[in-house]
């Protein structure tokens, strides 16, 4: 099940066959765009009932997963107002994030490889692109 909030930095794709709890793939997914920086402090996310319908799960699974993180600090929740990013970065470890860093970059490095481009250069590109990326 793969899912787009309109208007949101997270691209959610969930897969509940992989054996990893629904909630946790939304905390994961949640750490991910704030280590990338699509999720910036003060940036508001989804409602709990607006994302349960967006991604057809339950209420209390999106709940489970904004509590987590409120707890450790990554989420701030304002009665009335929304939950929002804190300016606390989530720590590389938690929930296998270093492991999904490491799929990202291996299937980059290994598209790269496919198109012929060679370790420096890849290194380049990426650094042009950040650039790039700055200016617009």
């Amino acid at each position: 099940m793969n899912s787009t909030i309109i208007g949101s930095p997270v691209n959610f794709s969930l897969n509940p066959a992989n054996g990893t709890p629904i909630y946790r793939q939304i905390i994961q997914q949640i750490e991910y765009a704030i280590l990338s920086e699509r999720l910036r402090p003060g940036d508001r996310l989804p409602t709990i009932r607006s994302l349960a319908v967006e991604l057809k799960t339950n209420p209390n699974t999106i709940a489970k997963a904004y509590g987590e993180l409120e707890i450790r600090g990554i989420l701030l929740t304002q009665v009335g107002s929304g939950t929002y990013v804190s300016g606390k970065k989530p720590a590389p470890e938690d929930d296998g994030l270093n492991r999904k860093i490491r799929e990202v970059v291996g299937r980059f490095v290994q598209d790269m490889q496919n198109l012929g481009v060679e370790g420096g250069d890849m290194v380049d590109l990426v650094r042009n692109y950040r650039k790039e990326e700055k200016e617009e």
